[in-house]
């Protein structure tokens, strides 16, 4: 009984996978450009969420400028992506 069972689940999982792949294959591919440009985007937005947490917590306020100067530059940065 426990095989049958098992023989299921394996059934399952590889329904499961073949399903995956072909939403994969239905979804637009990006280009190396546009690869690049997420890239690029989501390491903006980490650290300028990195940079949102240390503001949280900056007691120095020569830090705290600097923090403040980052954020801006970052939020240019990705204007500039939007653009």
């Amino acid at each position: 009984m426990a095989r049958g069972w098992e023989s299921k689940s394996i059934e399952s999982q590889m329904e499961d996978a073949g399903k995956h792949r072909a939403g994969q294959a239905s979804t637009p591919q990006m280009t190396d450009e546009e690869r690049k440009l997420q890239a690029r985007h989501n390491q903006l937005q980490l650290s300028r969420t990195r940079i949102l947490h240390e503001m949280q917590t900056a007691c120095n306020l020569r830090f705290r400028a600097q923090l403040e100067r980052e954020l801006t530059f970052l939020d240019d940065q990705l204007s500039k992506l939007k653009a």
